[in-house]
Parts: structure tokens; C-alpha cells; sequence
């Protein structure tokens, strides 16, 4: 897996079922996380693959020395062992975490 950034680009809402469906079918363990506003998250790493897909709220993901703001629908996929920090919007954020061990 590398890193990668989806923006959303439909006109209505995701739908948090549909989301779930799609990252379990790549191999996903999912679930449902939830942020109160303006939550920061340090510097630190996962030793597995992980995706992000938000649902509601907004979060700021800085990786790699710049920051990638995500929105509902937006979702991004983080390799295993990827160094990021996160934030999280003055409205808080809700969103869904996959993880999975790293595809050789």
C-alpha cells in the first residue's frame, strides 16, 4: 500500500454502510471513531496498513511535511509504519478506521 489521498467528489453524503462494505471487501478490520473537537493526535505510527474515511466533522493529516485537510467523504489510505499527527475540526470529527496486516 502506499499513500494516498480520495477526496470526495459526489454530490450527496456518504453513507457510513456503504463505506464500511467498501473497506471490509479490501480487507478492512473497521470501525466506527469518534473525536471531540480540536482533538490532536502526536506524532505516531501504526505497524499496520490503515485507511480513514470521515463521515462527519473535519480533520487536518500531516504527513510527509504538509498537511492534507480531509471532509466528509474524503478518505485517505496510510501505509504500515507511515510517521503522521493528526487534528481534528473545531466541530469535532466522526469517521471510520480500517486496519489491516501490511499485503507483501
Amino acid at each position: 500500500m502506499e499513500f494516498r489521498h480520495i477526496p470526495w467528489n459526489e454530490a450527496r453524503t456518504p453513507g457510513e454502510n456503504g463505506l464500511r462494505r467498501c473497506l471490509e471487501s479490501e480487507g478492512f478490520d473497521v470501525k466506527t471513531w469518534r473525536d471531540p473537537a480540536d482533538r490532536v493526535y502526536a506524532p505516531h505510527r501504526h505497524p499496520h496498513d490503515e485507511s480513514l474515511w470521515v463521515l462527519r466533522g473535519r480533520i487536518v493529516l500531516h504527513i510527509d511535511g504538509r498537511d492534507v485537510p480531509l471532509g466528509p467523504g474524503d478518505r485517505v489510505e496510510l501505509p504500515g509504519g507511515t510517521p503522521h499527527t493528526t487534528r481534528c475540526g473545531p466541530e469535532g470529527a466522526v469517521y471510520l478506521i480500517g486496519r489491516r496486516q501490511p499485503l507483501d
